[in-house]
């Protein structure tokens, strides 16, 4: 009876140190599955935000990179058309101011700008011109001795404080005037000036 007792409780133990060995096993061999899976899944997250970082700073770089030469273009080509500006105005400004403060040159623009409103001459044109005030001194005795007397009449002359330079031009009543003052002549040579300049200053 002894005997048949303690051969039962070897048995009992040895089927269930075997089923513990074996279920540990299992559990054992769940946990390092699991396990690497979990390291499978974190690795390619990893090379997924590693892939997204890299192509996300190839954006930034790429759209940095075209905003700098953008920008670079802009303040490039801002700078090239003052560097004309300041030529072109150097070139002119001096000439033209010199120019247009001759009496003769003046009277020579105005009697010019006449003819030019009445090319026919079959019906003279009544005009009225507005000179410099700040220059009445010095136009008054030349406009009346030089300029009106070769006229055929029908043109007044005015000074105005809004002219600086030059002359204004227009029909009596009409309410316009065509201006011919030294910005106007500086905008008209510029323009002449400027491919010529431009080539010469800019060509590679």
């Amino acid at each position: 009876m002894q005997n048949k007792l303690q051969e039962l409780t070897e048995k009992l133990y040895t089927e269930g140190l075997s089923k513990g060995k074996y279920e540990a096993e299992e559990l054992k061999a769940k946990a390092k599955k699991e396990a690497e899976e979990i390291v499978a899944k974190a690795r390619m997250e990893y090379q997924e935000i590693l892939e997204k970082a890299k192509k996300d700073a190839d954006d930034f770089r790429v759209k940095t990179e075209n905003e700098i030469k953008m920008v670079s273009r802009q303040t490039l080509a801002s700078v090239k058309q003052r560097i004309e500006e300041i030529v072109i105005a150097k070139a002119i400004r001096n000439p033209l101011k010199d120019a247009l403060d001759s009496k003769e040159f003046l009277g020579s623009l105005i009697k010019t700008a006449i003819a030019a409103f009445n090319p026919s001459k079959s019906e003279a044109v009544n005009l009225e011109i507005l000179l410099p005030e700040s220059l009445k001194g010095e136009l008054d005795s030349f406009v009346k001795n030089d300029i009106v007397q070769q006229l055929n009449g029908g043109t007044e002359f005015f000074y105005d404080k809004k002219v600086t330079t030059g002359f204004k031009i227009g029909p009596k009543g009409e309410g316009y005037h065509i201006s011919f003052t030294d910005k106007d002549f500086e905008g008209l040579l510029s323009q002449y000036l400027k491919p010529k300049t431009r080539e010469f200053l800019f060509s590679e």
